[in-house]
């Protein structure tokens, strides 16, 4: 008697109770539960404070990590950073000391009056509301109490602001602070502030300095929030005092991205449509192609690059501790956010199209282009090409994708390029000029003597 196939199917039964109840439950458990360690909210535009891709940590994780402040939650705690973080309360109180009411006691605080001024409570209860959107800005879930983190928020924004504002001598620093008076403390602290894991919110920053600053201050554009922190990391960009005072409107999500947000050119946006473009060679191709590199008379910003007549425009920049630091963090920003632009990360890309090897950091070097204050040649190579590696990048949607393109089609001029391989390979150096004459010259006397005999042959 044959057997139905179908009716063998409907006859294999599973029966539930061979399933553990404990693992089925453990299984849903896990379902039902929202990511952590990379949340719902990281794929939102609120999103904006990141955890360093594991790819990028693994090429360069020093450039990543605070090293002696920890602003944010991310790396709160850390043994290592502790001893900055017993002066964000010092920091706290000297601000407390200028804004609390005169003759101020717990039992005020505890009392139903409301003293004049600015009291601890005042701070912590303004920040409260915003807890909830705060806690969104980070790309992984807070295991921090409400109070905790609310307290975290005011004590590392107060000290930010506290220090933004001494540095721009709106409040004078105390004569013994050792914050300044150890010279290696603050270029420590300004790198800290510009790691990508070591942020909080900017509306949090704009929300303490509102309630802290006086009217009289913002009667003052100069003294805005974005003015004293541009100010604060000046130091390090050696930009004009004009260009700053233009930047006082600017904001961010962070202090990453306002200081990001003011190395933009205004007039730089990407383009809403693809643009057809091809990478670049490096400078060696470049050169042998009669493409030059040559820094512009004036320019606005290190991103602010063109393409015209065979020659490269491209603004000085100089590669140091700093500068690394923040080019890789912006970097990693740029490929986290989804809302945000690629100038950075285009930025850093065309660098590593042009550089193979030292002697196309020796050759951007002696053009003005680079000024190495990093290390020897071979090393600015191997951190530009650190720069660009693992890096998800779109040649067609980039602000310089255009010129990509215009430097593509004169490379590929084979009169631009045969002429131009022969000055480089003959009159590159003094040395090949003098080999190539001599050269002209034996081949010319070669021919005469030639023609001498071949003259006396047929008429002795």
């Amino acid at each position: 008697m044959e057997t139905n196939p179908l009716q063998e199917e409907h006859n294999h039964v599973i029966s539930i109770s061979e399933i553990n109840s404990n693992h089925l439950a453990s299984m849903y458990q896990k379902i039902a539960e929202p990511p952590r360690l990379l949340s719902n909210a990281a794929g939102k535009p609120s999103c904006s404070i990141f955890r360093v891709p594991q790819s990028l940590l693994e090429i360069n994780g020093k450039s990543y990590q605070p090293h002696i402040v920890s602003i944010g939650p991310f790396h709160r705690g850390e043994p290592h950073l502790r001893m900055i973080e017993e002066h964000k309360w010092r920091y706290l109180g000297s601000l407390l000391s200028r804004t609390e009411p005169q003759g101020l006691t717990l039992g005020s605080l505890l009392s139903r009056t409301e003293p004049q001024g600015l009291t601890l409570q005042h701070y912590l209860k303004s920040i409260e509301p915003m807890e909830a959107r705060a806690r969104e800005c980070y790309s992984e879930t807070i295991h921090l109490s409400s109070d905790e983190f609310v307290e975290l928020m005011v004590l590392d924004g107060c000290f930010l602001i506290e220090l933004f504002r001494k540095y721009g001598r709106v409040v004078q620093f105390e004569r013994d602070d050792p914050l300044v008076n150890m010279l290696w403390i603050i270029p420590f602290m300004v790198r800290d502030f510009l790691r990508l894991e070591n942020q909080i919110p900017y509306f949090i920053l704009e929300h303490l300095y509102d309630l802290i600053t006086t009217s009289e201050d913002r009667q003052d554009s100069v003294k805005s929030l974005s003015f004293l922190a541009l100010n604060f990391f000046n130091n390090h960009m050696n930009r004009p005092d004009e260009v700053i005072a233009r930047l006082h409107y600017l904001t961010g999500k962070h202090l990453l991205d306002l200081l990001r947000s003011s190395v933009i050119p205004v007039d730089h946006v990407e383009p809403g449509q693809t643009t057809p473009s091809h990478i670049i060679h490096c400078v060696s191709k470049l050169r042998r192609a009669g493409i030059k590199l040559n820094p512009p008379k004036e320019y606005e910003s290190f991103l602010a690059i063109k393409f015209k007549r065979g020659v490269i425009e491209m603004p000085k920049i100089t590669i140091d501790d700093f500068m690394s630091s923040f080019l890789l963090n912006c970097v990693a920003y740029e490929q986290c956010h989804k809302s945000c632009s690629k100038h950075m990360t285009t930025y850093a890309t065309l660098l590593d199209y042009l550089v193979n090897t030292y002697k196309d950091v020796e050759y951007l070097a002696d053009r003005d282009i680079i000024e190495n204050c990093f290390g020897n040649d071979e090393e600015v190579a191997q951190f530009i090409n650190n720069l660009g590696k693992d890096v998800a990048f779109d040649n067609d949607r980039c602000y310089l994708s255009k010129m990509f393109g215009e430097v593509h089609k004169y490379y590929g001029d084979s009169w631009h390029v045969y002429w131009a391989s022969f000055k480089y390979t003959y009159f590159d150096t003094p040395w090949s000029f003098i080999s190539a004459f001599a050269a002209l010259v034996l081949l010319i006397l070669t021919l005469l003597q030639t023609l001498y005999s071949l003259l006396s042959y047929y008429h002795p």
